[in-house]
């Protein structure tokens, strides 16, 4: 069985470099241990990383014992789903690959969301 994206397609690969995903295997799938259901494929702006940090998230700091390199604008990151939606409604959420995009982000964001910050043109 395929795991399904956004789309309806199979999953696609996030992002390598930095590795990312709940699982660091590169793809935005989440599981019952992943309690932020890191499901949207996002590339991270620096409006976005400042917003974040802002809300106690800082994902540009460097933690080599969690294999974290600290993200910088124009990184791919598998983000939480709740975390992307609330920079959504605050104007300043990245775009998301679609692609790359778990299915279940649509129980928690509309796929109109996803769509107009999408980095496909559809």
């Amino acid at each position: 069985m395929s795991i399904r994206n956004v789309l309806g397609g199979d999953l696609k690969a996030c992002c390598a470099s930095p590795m990312t995903g709940f699982y660091r295997d590169g793809f935005c799938h989440t599981g019952g241990e992943d309690r932020g259901v890191h499901v949207v494929c996002a590339e991270v702006t620096s409006e976005f990383l400042a917003f974040s940090k802002a809300r106690g998230n800082d994902l540009t700091t460097p933690h080599p014992s969690y294999g974290f390199p600290g993200l910088k604008p124009g990184d791919r990151w598998c983000l939480c789903a709740s975390r992307w939606q609330e920079a959504y409604e605050a104007g300043c959420a990245p775009r998301v690959d679609l692609e790359a995009t778990h299915i279940s982000a649509l129980e928690h964001i509309s796929f109109e969301a996803l769509k107009k910050s999408s980095l496909q043109s559809l």
